[in-house]
């Protein structure tokens, strides 16, 4: 059986609830074809999310701790940032992995597309795996207080299964590249 994959929700009214540099947000009063009207709330994201794993020739790579305000703790993930639309992700994940790390790569994989939260936004994320690595002096924005750690890509596989590393970005890459390394396609 083909499944329906058309719109259900008729857009009965929506407006601009808030608005900055960096997400949009849309109240929506709706109607699904069931006939039940409700509300709706969309999150618009203004970049791309992007991520990078750093993998040397002795299969370490570099993570990056940092405090984030809406979960109210630290974190370590992989290098990340963001990146205008419509511009080519690499060149912004570039310039985010030198701006953090200091690590220009040569060789670049692009491992994954996806949605981060589908059920209330329209981010989207690319992931990258960066090899044959050069070392110059770490520049961060001037917001970010930011530490970088080399760790083996073992052990932080390890602190994904564990649970220690939850970053969404972070998550999918490690796993992603794990069964890359496992099928040998990395």
């Amino acid at each position: 059986m083909k499944p329906n994959e058309e719109n259900p929700w008729q857009i009965i009214n929506k407006q601009v609830a808030y608005d900055n540099a960096w997400i949009t947000v849309t109240h929506h009063e709706v109607k699904h074809t069931s006939g039940k009207e409700g509300i709706y709330g969309i999150v618009h994201f203004k970049k791309l999310a992007l991520g990078v794993l750093v993998l040397d020739e002795k299969n370490n790579t570099w993570i990056v701790g940092q405090y984030r305000l809406p979960l109210n703790q630290y974190t370590w993930e992989i290098p990340e940032g963001g990146g205008d639309i419509g511009v080519d992700p690499l060149i912004s994940i570039k310039r985010e992995l030198l701006e953090e790390t200091g690590i220009v790569a040569q060789d670049w994989i692009h491992i994954q597309s996806m949605q981060l939260s589908n059920s209330a936004s329209d981010e989207i994320a690319h992931l990258y795996v960066a090899k044959n690595l050069t070392y110059q002096k770490a520049n961060p924005d001037e917001d970010e207080t930011l530490q970088q750690q080399m760790i083996s890509f073992d052990e932080l596989y390890n602190w994904v299964c564990e649970g220690k590393v939850t970053d969404a970005l972070t998550v999918a890459a490690v796993l992603k590249a794990r069964l890359m390394i496992l099928e040998g396609k990395l």
